[in-house]
């Protein structure tokens, strides 16, 4: 299973913006970009050329760091988004929010989606009533989530859904913290996703 074992603070600092990787670091003054506002490397406080070929890289590499995905998987969920019928955007949002990961993290069971990510990975999690450790399965409308009975009790999940109670669960999303159940009930539109992403630009990269 590939994925980014790196310090995830220089990925924020490489965005310059707060992407979130780390739980409640990031709202905490330790955070890496509240110390060190600029890129990482010897050359980060330098003047960038901000081109649009930039501006829309920089767009998709930060789309790919939130959702702890690398390249290729990337690049063919976009053509999988290109494909079907409606706007390619928003398209690829959906496929991202529909990772199962990405699902145990948006109902509050993980402060990260790596922290989900590694849930999902340990077999913590049923889907439908079966065991399963692939965090980029996806999930569809109907498709029930829950915890193995002896991982109901783990320390992090309930750390997890006593400090991010205020932050709220999507709309799309049913959840049931006592029983430590999430039911889909529907994939999101994109006024449900409040990541901060302009998949417009994305979609203009991949299209040149």
């Amino acid at each position: 299973m590939a994925r980014y074992t790196g310090p995830v603070c220089k990925l924020c600092r490489r965005e310059r913006t707060k992407l979130f990787l780390k739980g409640a670091r990031c709202e905490s003054s330790k955070c890496a970009i509240e110390t060190r506002p600029y890129p990482p490397g010897e050359h980060g406080r330098g003047r960038i050329k901000e081109t649009q070929y930039l501006i829309q890289l920089r767009e998709k590499q930060k789309a790919r760091r939130i959702y702890g995905v690398l390249e290729k998987q990337f690049r063919n969920y976009y053509k999988e988004a290109a494909r079907r019928s409606g706007i390619t955007g928003e398209n690829l949002l959906r496929i991202l929010e529909s990772r199962l990961d990405n699902v145990v993290y948006r109902a509050n069971f993980a402060t990260s989606r790596a922290q989900a990510r590694q849930l999902v990975s340990h077999g913590h999690v049923l889907v439908d009533g079966r065991r399963v450790d692939k965090p980029s399965i996806r999930v569809k409308p109907g498709t029930v989530l829950e915890l193995r009975e002896r991982s109901k009790n783990l320390v992090a999940v309930q750390h997890a859904i006593d400090t991010l109670g205020d932050r709220g669960v999507p709309e799309w999303l049913q959840v049931d913290t006592d029983d430590k159940k999430i039911t889909v009930q529907d994939l999101p539109t994109r006024t449900q996703v409040d990541t901060q992403i302009q998949e417009q630009l994305i979609v203009e990269l991949y299209s040149k």
